[in-house]
């Protein structure tokens, strides 16, 4: 726990080095103007069922994580904007940081921080480029630095080790939501800070439905059980779907399905590098499956892959994306076909993160197996 609080601290301080360079590059693409941007609020006495959640696009540029702030960016200087605290606000949800902490400067790499009040006052002599900044921002999103594949490869890790935690546990008898527990238990232990979204728990015909969220039904033998669970560290996502076998081993047909989906995901990481776009690699994995299997009734797989192979991950567990773009170094995406069968009561899907290094790719979650046999040994080898 210590060790990984301590990289979560690293973490934190090698990205709050990134903001200002973020900042820069997006003043370059409106020169001469000054961009306004705001940060996500909070009603004055919190939200007691979601708490607060910083918007994304504000975090990249400042990495500013609590609520009502407001950024100035011109040609000149950067300017952070904080809300005094309130009565309400200090009883309810605690201190928070104030505009005269000098401090601040120094580890939010503002030039100047002032009080909101002001922000009205200081924007009068400014002419703001509103239009377009959200889209440029999500644009430079896409490409992420060394220092944030770090971040997202922590949270990889942390989620990896909840995956094993739920494969240890998971056993006919129990539901689907105590699963989900054990998974957010092991992140949240870590020094995660929340699910990176809600998680998908789905036994048996539940897995045919993409985001089941009752988590309700009683695990059975003879039943697959998908997980699609990730966590959210240090405000970086990640995102890991595994399908296991219940009774500990894949009965012949769920293991051909299996197979074919893990075959047409290896073709599509095989592709995956610089150069090629997201859509071809959708369609390299459906044409595998297309070739490979066909349901009972004699359908092709290909038309049981209801959603598109992937999307990126980052700041958001469905981060900015273009489907037809060129992939670039340092894109960081799922590769997750899968195959849902309501007639065989089956749905399977295999998600792994992968980062798009100069000539290939890189698998982030390869340390949590894929392959049929594996997954089975390390279900044999449970107490």
């Amino acid at each position: 726990m210590r060790r990984f609080a301590a990289l979560l601290a690293l973490t934190t301080i090698a990205l709050a080095s990134e903001h200002e360079a973020r900042r820069s590059s997006l003043k370059k693409l409106f020169p001469g103007e000054s961009i306004v941007l705001e940060g996500a609020t909070e009603p004055e006495k919190g939200s007691i069922r979601l708490g607060f959640l910083q918007d994304p696009n504000f975090y990249y540029l400042t990495g500013w994580t609590e609520p009502g702030a407001k950024i100035l960016l011109t040609p000149e200087r950067d300017i952070l904007f904080l809300p005094e605290t309130s009565p309400d606000r200090l009883r309810y949800t605690g201190a928070k940081s104030q505009p005269g902490d000098p401090s601040l400067a120094r580890s939010t790499g503002f030039d100047k921080i002032l009080p909101l009040a002001k922000f009205e006052q200081t924007l009068k002599s400014t002419t703001v480029a509103a239009e377009r900044v959200a889209e440029s921002i999500q644009k430079l999103r896409m490409a992420k630095s060394p220092d944030e594949v770090a971040a997202i490869q922590r949270a990889a890790d942390v989620s990896i080790q909840a995956h094993l935690a739920a494969w240890r546990r998971a056993a006919p008898g129990l539901r689907e939501y105590q699963i989900a527990a054990t998974m957010r238990h092991a992140y949240l232990d870590a020094g995660c800070e929340r699910d990176a979204y809600e998680p998908i728990v789905a036994a048996g015909l539940n897995a045919v439905t993409l985001h089941y969220l009752k988590k309700s039904a009683t695990l059975q033998a003879g039943q697959l059980l998908l997980m699609d669970v990730g966590a959210e560290c240090a405000s970086h996502t990640a995102d890991i779907t595994r399908t296991i076998p219940l009774s500990g081993k894949f009965t012949p047909r769920q293991r051909e399905l299996y197979d074919i989906v893990l075959g047409a995901q290896n073709a599509a990481i095989a592709a995956a590098k610089p150069g090629v776009p997201f859509e071809r690699l959708n369609e390299i994995a459906r044409e595998y499956l297309r070739k490979h299997g066909k349901s009972k009734s004699g359908k092709p797989l290909d038309e049981y892959m209801t959603h598109f192979l992937g999307h990126g991950v980052g700041l958001e567990v469905h981060d900015p994306t273009d489907r037809k773009a060129p992939l670039v170094e340092g894109n960081v995406i799922t590769i997750e076909p899968g195959v849902y069968i309501p007639e065989e009561k089956t749905g399977i899907r295999i998600e792994d993160m992968i980062v798009i290094t100069r000539d290939g790719a890189r698998n982030m979650t390869a340390a949590l197996p894929r392959e049929a046999e594996a997954i089975e040994n390390f279900l044999a080898q449970r107490n």
